[in-house]
């Protein structure tokens, strides 16, 4: 038996149909212009946006400042004097006084010589001074002394008077003088 096609139901095209495009659909909108009250506003946005990307350019490729040129380091001995005058503010209070004397030994002494002189214990300090060949004998001795009386006035509660810590930031400023070095600037290289 052949199939039928009885089942099938045919719908008609719609009577008001315009070219071709059925009744309930719709073909695009045009551009829809801007209300004139509102065109100022895109026109200045649009200039400062241009404006903007103008000055990014020009400050980005186009405008080289010369470049800074770098302040000269300060040498580890002028910064040591710096921190034993500030200490000298501290002569009234003997502990405070010693530890900024200590502290700024061994700061200028790591700065200069690259001992690991802050964060260690006076006895760690003194072992490796004394196997370092960077300091003579005279230096490690007074050393060993100037600690040892530091660490008096800080662990020890003495009280020295105002001759003794003038003496001891006397000491810590004259071995600053004694083994500073001034680095060789641009006009004694070319000598």
């Amino acid at each position: 038996m052949a199939a039928s096609n009885q089942t099938a139901v045919i719908v008609p095209p719609p009577t008001n149909a315009v070219a071709g495009v059925p009744e309930g659909l719709r073909d695009i909108r045009g551009p829809v212009p801007l209300p004139p009250e509102l065109l100022w506003l895109w026109i200045v946005g649009g200039a400062l946006l241009g404006g903007l990307l103008a000055f990014w350019i020009w400050n980005k490729w186009f405008r080289h400042a010369p470049p800074v040129p770098a302040a000269p380091p300060i040498p580890p001995h002028q910064r040591a004097k710096h921190r034993l005058a500030d200490a000298l503010a501290l002569l009234a209070q003997p502990k405070p006084f010693c530890t900024a004397v200590s502290d700024a030994l061994r700061v200028y002494l790591e700065e200069r010589f690259e001992f690991r002189a802050p964060d260690r214990t006076t006895e760690e300090f003194l072992l490796d001074l004394q196997a370092s060949d960077l300091l003579n004998e005279s230096q490690k001795e007074f050393l060993t002394n100037f600690l040892t009386r530091c660490d008096l006035v800080k662990f020890a509660q003495h009280e020295p008077s105002e001759a003794e810590l003038r003496s001891l930031h006397s000491a810590a400023l004259g071995l600053v003088e004694e083994t500073a070095f001034e680095p060789a600037t641009e006009a004694q290289e070319s000598e």
